[in-house]
């Protein structure tokens, strides 16, 4: 039974272990992987298109004076057009469980900006860049102070707004002088706090900074993820600003710097928010050197992984990650439907995984990114055009997918920053050749150095089964390294493990730090192969309850439908697979997520 190092009886030393390995300097790491862009690569027709697509339609059909009436009404402007509804507007707040109207007016504005640009970069549609270059010249004179003034979430809101104007800069050549961005700054930045201020401060100190005539909601501001937006802005020619005001708001006393010294400050904190901020960890690195900011950034991936994470890859019930080698995660199988905050918590693993593969080139990383798309987002119930959206991730012993009962909420903005971003998650590369992350069907282009013009083809049938394969295209004939993520499961598995062919022929290859490397010249026509084994597994929820277990089969959660099923580990033997691409064991039926439309489903079964 192949288990994460969650679950094994040693788990606290196995982390602690990973603690002490040390981190890669600044002056003598191999260069960072890097990353293609959105335009290189096109998804064939599948889940993860359709979910690019879908959410992109939902953007360009979106009212722009509905996007703007929250900005014009602060402002003091005129603002026709009618209210988008749910958390987007600016009205007095109707309070309720999960936010209410008027919970965080304008806040999801600059994702939308920026999944529209990054969509524009993917497709080159002109419709597209043309709506965002109307948003920003319309949102140009709603620039202002009062925006701000007694505002519940400021540093929420720039932070989304200046992802989306550099977004727009870079992928669709607006704002090219980042005057508008420097205005935007101009009046947020006196309204934000003057460090980064901790969720877990006292409320004197909070109040010092936001002032005595808010709510407690206000104390829930996220200045502490504004330095990776920052620092982006600062590399792509914004100014020093930019990197002056990331240095400001890295959270390092209560965060940063005990994750780097190999302390486990995670309980009780907002999930996805501090794992969003461990992007600032990483782009701190990227943008200073800063050694003990990686070290951060590793760590904290290590503890999520072995103290917090489910066997689907998400973690953050109740939007809080627990305390460790508690029985919390069990507990909330039975005590909440608020299992993972999806598109959120997937965008913040996403960006963290892709930080960390890029600067250690190791495969374990796109196993996690692999593990989160399949089992979480990539099941997500379809953001509607009237703000409907898919939320948590429910796992709890009777789980369904529903909408979340606010419209327009935060996860209404990560969701479709998430579906662009599966084109630059799939393959990396850097001087000596090609990195395939993610077996996900594409069409990667590229110009070599010596000018030869190449394409790489993915298909197969994985992960419902383990066939990849790969077909090239080339002007003429280049050498260079490819490299192939095979997975931790099956590397361990008790099988032949992974079976690579060149042109039909086996190729011998070495597997270093998660990747089988190929190096060859490569021609117009050929075509590598790769089977994996697809292990059956259980992986329990913690060593304390090794009754309570999700069925896994390689990289997919395979989730029960109906009442709780008691099984026996031998009867895992006896799983097969029906036409509709469900799964049996006995009468017990099982699914991916991604087939999981209206069923009840288990995400953990009994085991005997």
């Amino acid at each position: 039974m192949l288990t994460r190092r969650s679950f094994l009886q040693n788990a606290s030393l196995s982390v602690a272990a990973a603690y002490a390995q040390p981190v890669l300097r600044a002056d003598n790491a191999p260069p960072v992987l890097k990353e293609f862009g959105y335009g290189d690569v096109e998804l064939a027709p599948g889940p993860a298109r359709t979910q690019f697509e879908q959410t992109q339609s939902v953007l360009l059909h979106m009212n722009v004076d509905s996007l703007l009436k929250p900005w014009r009404l602060r402002a003091g402007l005129p603002a026709p057009g009618p209210e988008m509804g749910g958390w987007y507007d600016e009205v007095p707040l109707t309070k309720t469980p999960s936010g209410g109207h008027g919970f965080a007016p304008a806040h999801s504005f600059g994702q939308w900006v920026s999944a529209l640009s990054r969509g524009y970069a993917v497709s080159g549609d002109p419709a597209t860049r043309a709506k965002v270059q109307q948003i920003l010249e319309l949102y140009g004179p709603a620039v202002s102070g009062r925006f701000y003034t007694n505002f519940r979430f400021p540093a929420y809101n720039y932070d989304k707004t200046v992802c989306g104007l550099i977004d727009a800069h870079s992928y669709c050549g607006l704002d090219r002088d980042f005057s508008l961005l420097n205005r935007v700054s101009d009046v947020a930045v006196p309204h934000l706090p003057p460090r980064a201020l901790d969720r877990d401060l006292p409320q004197r100190q909070w109040r010092q900074s936001i002032g005595e005539n808010t709510t407690d909601d206000y104390t829930w501001d996220e200045s502490y993820t504004l330095p990776e937006n920052l620092y982006l802005a600062w590399q792509r020619g914004a100014g020093d600003r930019y990197r002056t005001l990331a240095d400001r708001f890295l959270l390092d006393e209560t965060y940063f710097d005990p994750l780097a010294d190999g302390k486990n400050v995670l309980a009780r904190h907002h999930a996805y928010s501090y794992c969003n901020a461990l992007s600032s960890a990483m782009q701190a690195y990227l943008s200073t050197g800063s050694v003990r900011h990686l070290a951060a950034g590793r760590n904290a991936f290590e503890m999520i992984d072995a103290t917090q994470s489910f066997a689907t890859g998400g973690w953050g019930p109740e939007e809080e990650f627990k305390v460790p080698e508690s029985d919390d995660l069990f507990r909330s199988l039975s005590n909440t439907h608020r299992g993972f905050e999806t598109p959120c918590g997937s965008y913040a693993h996403f960006k963290l995984t892709r930080y960390l593969l890029r600067v250690t080139r190791d495969g374990r990383y796109g196993d996690s990114m692999e593990r989160v798309l399949y089992n979480t987002v990539l099941g997500a119930k379809p953001l509607e055009r009237d703000g409907r959206a898919f939320y948590y991730s429910d796992y709890n012993n009777q789980g369904s997918k529903v909408f979340f009962p606010d419209r327009w909420p935060c996860c209404s903005g990560t969701l479709p920053q998430v579906a662009a971003d599966y084109h630059i998650l799939i393959y990396f590369h850097d001087p000596n050749g090609i990195y395939v992350n993610l077996y996900l069907p594409s069409t990667l282009k590229w110009t070599t150095e010596n000018g030869a013009q190449l394409s790489l083809t993915q298909s197969g049938d994985y992960p419902r089964g383990g066939k990849i394969r790969l077909d090239f295209r080339a002007s003429r004939s280049a050498r260079f390294n490819l490299r192939l993520r095979i997975p931790e499961w099956a590397r361990q598995s008790k099988s032949d493990g992974a079976i690579i062919r060149v042109n039909g022929a086996t190729a011998p290859v070495r597997i270093d730090t998660g990747f089988a490397s190929i190096d060859r010249t490569w021609k117009d026509g050929d075509h590598v192969e790769v089977t994996l084994p697809m292990p059956v597994r259980l992986e329990p929820i913690d060593s304390r309850h090794t009754e309570t277990a999700a069925l896994v089969r390689g990289p997919v959660v395979l989730f029960a439908m109906g009442e709780n099923p008691t099984l026996r580990r031998e009867q895992l033997q006896s799983l097969r697979q029906e036409g509709s691409g469900a799964w049996t064991i006995g009468a017990t039926r099982f699914m991916p997520f991604v087939d999981i439309d209206r069923e009840d489903y288990r995400t953990y079964i009994t085991v005997t």
